[in-house]
C-alpha cells in the first residue's frame, strides 16, 4: 500500500488528471445506474443502459466539462478542504439541472425517465464524488484513523511522539493538519479554555479543559504540548505557562500571525517557548509619528548593523520608508547575513529602499566622515560597541577604544557632516558601573552630552583648532538586557538544556531587566525622535527578573525536572559559578532620582551630571595615552574620577596587564 501510494503521488500531473476524469466518468455512470435501482428496485427493473443508452452517454458529457470548469481537477487531494467540497456541490448540482433539461427535451412516451431519477442521481453523485475524494485525502495523508482515535478499539502505536495542542482555534486545527501530513508528531488531544467546546471532538481529537490536563496525559500518553494561541496577549500566555509548568510536558509553541503573514515562518514551524511570554508584559503600542520622524524619506546609517540590536533596528527602519539605509559594520559575516535578509524582504514586499553594506570600523574616523558626507546621512543610530562584561574586563584597551573612542569618532563625523539626528544605544550597566564596559558606555554618553551643549566646538584631535558649527541633535537611549541577543543568557540556557545540563547561574540572587529585541528597537527609534539634544532616555524595563527562576522555568517547560539535594533523581542541575569579573548582582537604570516623564508611557528622560567639552577633551587625551601605554591602573583611575559611581570590584584582570605583571 505504501508503494502504491508513492507511485500515485509520483505520477505526472497530466496523468493524475486523466485518472481522475476516468474515475469520475465511472462514478457518474454508477450513480445514474444506482438512481434507477433506488427508484425501480433491482427485481423489477429493466436494464436502464439498454432502455436509456442516450442518457448514459449524455450524463458524463455534461458532467465532466462542468467539473473541469469548477476546478475539481485542480484541487490537490492531500490538501482537499471545504472550498473543494463546495465546488463539487456546485458542479454536481448544475450538471444534474442540465441533465434534467436534457431529459425533459429528449425523452419520449416509449422511454419515459422517472423524474425522481434526476434527484437520486444528484445526491448519489455528491456522495460518491465527494466521498471518494475525502477517502483519498485520508489515504494520501496515511492516517486512516486520525478522525476516529477517540473511538474504542482504533488506537495504535505508530512510534511518533504524542503531542497535545493548547488552543482548538484556527491555528490549532491548521497545526493538526500539518502534523498529520508531516508524520513527525502525532496529535492526540486539544486543550482549550472555551467551556462551550469542552469534551467535544474537533478534527478527531477530544477537547480537554485546562484543569483536566493530568487526566489528558494519563489517557493519551502525551509527552509534549504545543501552544497554538498566537493571538493571545503575553500576560495570558504567562498565566498558561504558569499552569503548565507543574506537568511533565515539553512545552513548545507555533509562531504568531505576524510572523506567518510576513512569510518568515510556517504554521508547522515549532519553536521553543518564547521567554518573553514568561515575563508576561505586553508591548505598548507604538506611536507612528515618533517612528517615522527621523527615518521617513531620509538617509539612515546604523553602525554595528550586524549585531543583535543593530540588525533589529535595520529591520524596523526598512519598514518606515527611508530612501537609503547604510549598514556599517566591521564584521563581514554579520554584514553579509543582515544584507541578505533585508534584500529578500525588499524583493518580497517591493520596497523602494536602497540598502548598502559598508565594511568599516568606528575606530576609523576618516572612513566614517567620508561615508556620512558622501551619502548626506540624516540620521545615525550608533549601536556598535563591545557589550560582554567579562570579555571587556579582560580586554580593557579594546573596550575603551571601541566604546569610547569609537563613539567619539562617530559623533564627531556626524557633527562635521551635518547629520541632523544622532542616537546612541546605551545600557543600564552605565549606571554606577562596577565594570569597564559600563564605565566606557557612561563615558560615551558624557561625550554626547558635552557635544550637545556646544554651539561651535573644537573637535578632539583637531590640531588646526577650528570651531565647527554643531547642527546635530545628540540623544542617548539606555536600557537593560534584550532577550536573545548575542551573549544573552537565554540561548545559553537552551544549549545547556539540550546538552543535558547543568545550567550555569552566577549567583542565586542575581537579577536582570529584560526586554525583547523588537520592542527595544522600536522604543530606541521613538526615543530618538523626542530628543532636544543631550537627552538621556531610559526605557521602562518592567520588573527585574531573578535569573535562577528563569532557569527553573525553562527546565520545567522543557518537560524536565530539577536535580537537587531534595530531588536526586531530577534531570538537570542548576550550578552556581560565582560572579564573573565586573559583574553586579543588580542593575539600575538611573544614576539619580531626577527623572521626567515623556509623551511615551514607556520612555523617561533622566537628568544626569556631565562635564564641559574642553574638560572632557583633556580627559580623553589622558585616557587614550594610558591605553596606548597599556597602563590600565591609570585607565581605571581616570574612569573612577570621571564616571559617577564607578566602583570596580577586585583586581585588574586584563590579559596584557596580568602577563606583564607575571613576567616581572
Amino acid at each position: 500500500m505504501m508503494n502504491f501510494r508513492s507511485y500515485l503521488l509520483a505520477l505526472p500531473r497530466s496523468n493524475k488528471r486523466i485518472l481522475q476524469i476516468l474515475t469520475d466518468v465511472l462514478l457518474v455512470w454508477f450513480a445514474l445506474w444506482m438512481a434507477f435501482v433506488v427508484r425501480l428496485g433491482i427485481d423489477d427493473m429493466i436494464n436502464p443502459v439498454k432502455m436509456h443508452v442516450w442518457l448514459f452517454i449524455a450524463a458524463p458529457m455534461i458532467a465532466v466539462p462542468l467539473f473541469i470548469r469548477f476546478g475539481m481537477y485542480r484541487a490537490v487531494m492531500r490538501y482537499f478542504g471545504n472550498d473543494a467540497l463546495v465546488a463539487i456541490i456546485k458542479a454536481v448540482s448544475l450538471s444534474s439541472l442540465v441533465l434534467a433539461v436534457v431529459v425533459y427535451w429528449y425523452s419520449n412516451h416509449e422511454n419515459v425517465v422517472p423524474r425522481s431519477i434526476i434527484f437520486n442521481y444528484w445526491w448519489l453523485s455528491l456522495i460518491m464524488l465527494g466521498g471518494l475524494r475525502l477517502a483519498m485525502r485520508q489515504y494520501f495523508l496515511g492516517d486512516w484513523f486520525a478522525a476516529a482515535q477517540h473511538v474504542p478499539f482504533t488506537s495504535r502505536d505508530d512510534g511518533l511522539p504524542r503531542v497535545a495542542i493548547y488552543g482548538a482555534g484556527a491555528a490549532g486545527n491548521q497545526l493538526v493538519a500539518a502534523l498529520r501530513m508531516g508524520r513527525v508528531m502525532r496529535p492526540v488531544a486539544f486543550i482549550d479554555d472555551d467551556e462551550s467546546i469542552a469534551d467535544r471532538i474537533i478534527s478527531g481529537l477530544q477537547v480537554f479543559k485546562p484543569e483536566q490536563i493530568q487526566q489528558m496525559i494519563e489517557r493519551t500518553g502525551a509527552q509534549e504540548l504545543l501552544l497554538a494561541i498566537p493571538s493571545s496577549s503575553r500576560a495570558r500566555r504567562r498565566e498558561i505557562l504558569g499552569l503548565l509548568e507543574r506537568f511533565p510536558l515539553h512545552i513548545r509553541s507555533v509562531p504568531g500571525f505576524m510572523d506567518l503573514a510576513s512569510g518568515r515562518v510556517k504554521v508547522d514551524d515549532i519553536q521553543e517557548v518564547d521567554i518573553a511570554d514568561l515575563l508576561g508584559r505586553d508591548a505598548v503600542p507604538v506611536q507612528g509619528e515618533l517612528l517615522e520622524h527621523c527615518i521617513k524619506e531620509q538617509c539612515v546609517l546604523v553602525s554595528g548593523a550586524g549585531g543583535s540590536i543593530g540588525s533589529e533596528l535595520c529591520r524596523q527602519i526598512l519598514a518606515l520608508g527611508p530612501t537609503t539605509l547604510l549598514l556599517y559594520d566591521h564584521s563581514e559575516f554579520n554584514l553579509y547575513s543582515i544584507l541578505g535578509e533585508l534584500e529578500q524582504r525588499i524583493n518580497r514586499e517591493s520596497l523602494s529602499v536602497r540598502v548598502l553594506p559598508i565594511l568599516g570600523s568606528v575606530r576609523n574616523p576618516q572612513k566614517l566622515l567620508e561615508v556620512m558626507q558622501s551619502w548626506h546621512v540624516d540620521t545615525v543610530y550608533h549601536a556598535a560597541a563591545y557589550k560582554h562584561v567579562p570579555m571587556v574586563e579582560h580586554n580593557i584597551g579594546e573596550g575603551v577604544l571601541n566604546n569610547v573612542i569609537g563613539t567619539l569618532n562617530t559623533a564627531q563625523a556626524a557633527l562635521q557632516a551635518g547629520v541632523a539626528n544622532f542616537v546612541l544605544i546605551s545600557t543600564d550597566k552605565a549606571v554606577r558601573p562596577t565594570n569597564v564596559m559600563g564605565s566606557t558606555k557612561r563615558l560615551a554618553e558624557m561625550i554626547l552630552q558635552a557635544l550637545s551643549r556646544e554651539v561651535a566646538p573644537v573637535l578632539f584631535g583637531d590640531k588646526a583648532n577650528v570651531s565647527r558649527v554643531n547642527k546635530t541633535r545628540f540623544t542617548m537611549v539606555r536600557f537593560g538586557n534584550v532577550l536573545g541577543s548575542s551573549g544573552s543568557v537565554i540561548p545559553l540556557f537552551h544549549k545547556q538544556i539540550k546538552a543535558g545540563g547543568p545550567l550555569t547561574v552566577t549567583h542565586p540572587k542575581i537579577t536582570r531587566y529584560f526586554m525583547t529585541i523588537p520592542e527595544a528597537a522600536q522604543l530606541v527609534i521613538q526615543a530618538g525622535s523626542m530628543g532636544r539634544g543631550g537627552d538621556v532616555f531610559v526605557l521602562d524595563m518592567g520588573e527585574p527578573v531573578r535569573i535562577v527562576e528563569l532557569a527553573e522555568k525553562m527546565i520545567h517547560l522543557s518537560g524536565l525536572s530539577i536535580r537537587s539535594d531534595k530531588n536526586s533523581h531530577g534531570d538537570i542541575e542548576i550550578e552556581f559559578t560565582g560572579l564573573r569579573p565586573g559583574e553586579k548582582l543588580y542593575e539600575e537604570l538611573l544614576i539619580g532620582d531626577n527623572v521626567i516623564a515623556t509623551q511615551h508611557p514607556m520612555i523617561m528622560c533622566a537628568n544626569e551630571d556631565m562635564l564641559p567639552w574642553d574638560e572632557l577633551k583633556k580627559l580623553l587625551s589622558n585616557l587614550l595615552g594610558a591605553v596606548e601605554k597599556d597602563n590600565y591602573v591609570h585607565v581605571r583611575q581616570l574612569l573612577r574620577e570621571t564616571v559617577s559611581g564607578y566602583a570596580p570590584e577586585g583586581e585588574i584582570v586584563d590579559w596584557i596587564y596580568l602577563q606583564k605583571r607575571f613576567n616581572v
